[in-house]
């Protein structure tokens, strides 16, 4: 079997002693494709580290306490300076490799930086030294990162229902290729060339947005908050403030009122409406014809298909309702950048209550100028949401905005050059996506071995 992407056989044999437990899923082998002298098991070149905190040394706030992420990344967690720590805490040095337990089948390992100093973590990680002598820690890390390997970690989880996880000693005695350093730095060597790349390819197309939405912006005689300078103090008229707040006040006047042409309130421009969500405890309501978009899938491009369908009892057995192609959508609520965002409908569908649907546009306004528009405006639109721990947008707040409308051959000019922009932006993204699967292929190649690094 060549890694994790064979087609596994209905029916093969194993030796023995080659099964380390009696599940079918641990049947199943990394083939490699390295000489035998060059498989090592994990452990021999990982030492355990496990050095406790001394209490009486060393304050909580003195402390830098790590968490590691599914892809490998590791994050600093912030320390309140008044918490004092119960729990017992291990030192984690500069290159020492760290693995969460838990989410070890998940690929969380990761690497200490150099430049971090006073790292700890808790009891629900492992801190393994690397012998510096026969491994590069970054070699390491790509074998943990590929994805045959992490779906080789995934097949030997073993535990209670909810609570599986891989066994440190499986991981331990787990071989992989460990050659010469020369060569493992050639191998890490081309992965962060190809790093670079897609880090300079991503670059280009931000730079290319954010051109494209300086353009639209300055056709319309307005700036981005970026481009908004602060003031210590200023002025402005009471009859000026839209919503009370310093943020607020400095958005609306420093950024706005400079339009070239009149501003009309978007309730004035078009219809707005929500959605709804059926009751999950009824699956007759899900899984039918009718598209039902969510905020997730609102990422400023159209939307052509959706991750869940509603039957027509779910339609009616509910708020949501069916929406024609061409109307825009913004997400009122959801985590992470998700608040703010829009999209265009390119079919027919029914959206969940945190969308504003806006759609059955008056005649002085093209929807596509409007959603480029709304899109140009996402860091303002986000400041207009409220709430504590999570702040939403509300259909009111979305109905207030205001909306330069040009005459309508001005408006197809704009759109016109927005669409072009975006539709390279589209292609180099498309490029950037390919490079970063070619890639990934290569340097997973450069792990089973059935490529050599003379040959990348």
């Amino acid at each position: 079997m060549v890694a994790a992407s064979a087609t596994a056989p209905r029916a093969f044999a194993v030796w023995f002693r080659d099964l380390g437990r009696w599940d079918a899923s641990s049947f199943h082998r990394i083939q490699w494709h390295w000489p035998q002298r060059f498989m090592v098991p994990i452990g021999s070149v990982l030492r355990l580290r496990k050095e406790r905190v001394d209490k009486a040394k060393f304050k909580f706030s003195d402390l830098q306490p790590i968490t590691i992420h599914f892809d490998g990344s590791v994050d600093k967690r912030v320390v309140d300076v008044n918490r004092e720590y119960s729990m017992d805490l291990w030192f984690a040095r500069p290159g020492d490799i760290v693995v969460a337990k838990i989410d070890l089948k998940n690929g969380a390992v990761g690497i200490v930086p150099d430049d971090w100093n006073d790292v700890v973590v808790t009891g629900h990680f492992a801190v393994y030294e690397p012998d510096m002598a026969r491994l590069l820690p970054e070699y390491f890390h790509l074998i943990v990162q590929a994805k045959f390997f992490r779906a080789h970690l995934w097949r030997n989880k073993v535990g209670a229902e909810g609570r599986k996880e891989v066994k440190l000693d499986f991981f331990e005695m787990e071989h992989v290729p460990l050659p010469p350093l020369a060569e493992q730095n050639a191998i890490v060597a081309r992965w962060r060339k190809a790093r670079d790349e897609i880090a300079d390819a991503l670059n280009r197309i931000d730079r290319s947005k954010t051109a494209i939405e300086a353009r639209f912006l300055s056709d319309v005689g307005l700036r981005s908050i970026q481009q908004i300078p602060t003031s210590k103090a200023f002025a402005v008229w009471w009859d000026d403030v839209d919503r009370w707040g310093v943020q607020m006040i400095g958005i609306s006047t420093l950024g706005r009122h400079k339009s070239l042409f009149p501003e009309i309130q978007l309730s004035d421009l078009c219809s707005i409406g929500s959605g709804g969500t059926p009751s999950r405890q009824n699956k007759k309501y899900f899984g039918g014809a009718i598209p039902w978009v969510k905020t997730t899938e609102v990422r400023n491009e159209a939307i052509a298909t959706t991750e869940e369908t509603l039957t027509e009892d779910g339609l009616k057995n509910s708020s949501a309702k069916i929406y024609p192609k061409g109307s825009l959508i913004v997400a009122m609520y959801g985590q992470g950048a998700t608040r703010g965002r829009t999209a265009k409908l390119g079919i027919d569908a029914a959206t969940n209550q945190a969308c504003a649907v806006l759609s059955g546009f008056a005649p002085q306004i093209e929807p596509d100028f409007l959603w480029y528009f709304l899109i140009s405006q996402y860091d303002n639109i986000r400041a207009l949401a409220s709430g504590n721990n999570q702040p939403n947008l509300n259909a009111k707040m979305i109905a207030n905005l205001r909306i330069p409308v040009p005459p309508r051959t001005i408006q197809q000019q704009v759109i016109k050059r927005v669409a072009a922009g975006r539709a390279e932006i589209a292609r180099e993204r498309e490029a950037v996506e390919n490079l970063t699967k070619s890639i990934q292929a290569e340097i997973e190649a450069l792990i089973l071995g059935t490529k050599s690094v003379k040959d990348a």
